[in-house]
């Protein structure tokens, strides 16, 4: 297992090159002249193009894309336009807002979901499996702007129980953790329910009913056990997109998260900061998908890596 982590861990790398020239590109097709905004509104043409220079977005694409490289390689991400700190500290105080938003909204998404998906399988056709699909069902249809909103309407305008933004105490992560993961836990449900379904159909389940073992046995260390590997693979999944997506919730509670930082550099045209976060959100979905393969050795031991 050792071997195949590293080699697919080294096949991600043409993968990452790829993905860092079309983000590269992309960047610079945005509409919008950072020179401009840093020279000012009332700037001439002659001090735009000195800040042009001075930014070295006057040299051609190729040029810019290997300069960018070589600093990649070396760790040197460059500077913000916005702010004129290196790429790294402008990044790196928003990333613990963001992972801790993230790992909250994954670990009750997570459990609420599975259990849901248990239960209305095990209940299939009956009132509590109908209930946990309406409630999977509205967890999809929702928008999550609108969640969000309506969240802090409730919990926070009306009942003063929660903040509304901010991040002033572990308080102030319910309400965005709540909004981030309510998609995740509805699509887990239903995944999770489909899934248990077809195994409990399976012969070594109604093999185990026979030898008179107890429900709950037959339904967890059977049936659920052998569809983890199709929930672990989708729970990778939606964690990737969910470190990635927490822009909405980050926007709606002014969380300082990464997120939000995106969103912000993307209006100011930060092209080195845009970049850097794209490609780590590139890197990341990339890595947790390695660690769900590796997993499935880990949760059967009949997968065997070559």
């Amino acid at each position: 297992m050792g071997r195949y982590f590293i080699k697919r861990l080294l096949s991600t790398i043409p993968l990452l090159l790829v993905i860092s020239f079309l983000v590269f590109m992309f960047i610079h097709m945005i509409p919008g002249d950072p020179a401009k905004l840093i020279a000012g509104q009332d700037s001439t043409q002659a001090e735009v193009e000195t800040v042009r220079k001075q930014l070295g977005l006057d040299q051609p694409l190729l040029k810019q894309y290997g300069q960018y490289m070589k600093g990649l390689v070396t760790g040197d991400l460059g500077d913000s336009i916005r702010n004129g700190k290196s790429v790294v500290e402008t990044i790196a105080p928003r990333l613990k807002p963001t992972i801790m938003l993230t790992v909250s909204a994954m670990i009750w998404a997570t459990i609420i979901g599975v259990a849901l998906g248990i239960i209305s399988a095990v209940f299939h056709g009956r009132i509590l499996d109908y209930v946990g699909m309406i409630i999977a069902i509205s967890g999809i249809s929702v928008p999550s702007f609108w969640l969000g909103l309506e969240l802090i309407q409730g919990f926070s305008v009306a009942l003063n129980w929660l903040p509304t933004g901010g991040l002033d105490s572990w308080q102030s992560y319910i309400l965005p953790s709540l909004t981030m993961g309510a998609g995740i836990m509805a699509i887990l449900a239903r995944f999770t329910r489909s899934s248990m379904l077809e195994t409990m159909r399976e012969d070594y389940v109604r093999t185990a009913r026979a030898k008179g073992l107890k429900e709950s046995l037959v339904v967890m260390r059977h049936a659920f056990k052998n569809s983890l590997i199709e929930i672990i693979t989708v729970a990778g999944l939606q964690i990737g997109g969910l470190l990635s997506g927490s822009v909405m919730a980050e926007t709606v509670f002014s969380i300082p998260g990464l997120g939000r930082l995106l969103v912000d550099s993307i209006n100011f045209r930060d092209y080195k900061v845009v970049q850097a976060l794209l490609l780590f959100f590139a890197a990341e979905y990339i890595f947790i998908n390695l660690i769900v393969d590796v997993l499935y050795g880990v949760i059967n031991p009949k997968v065997r890596y070559d």
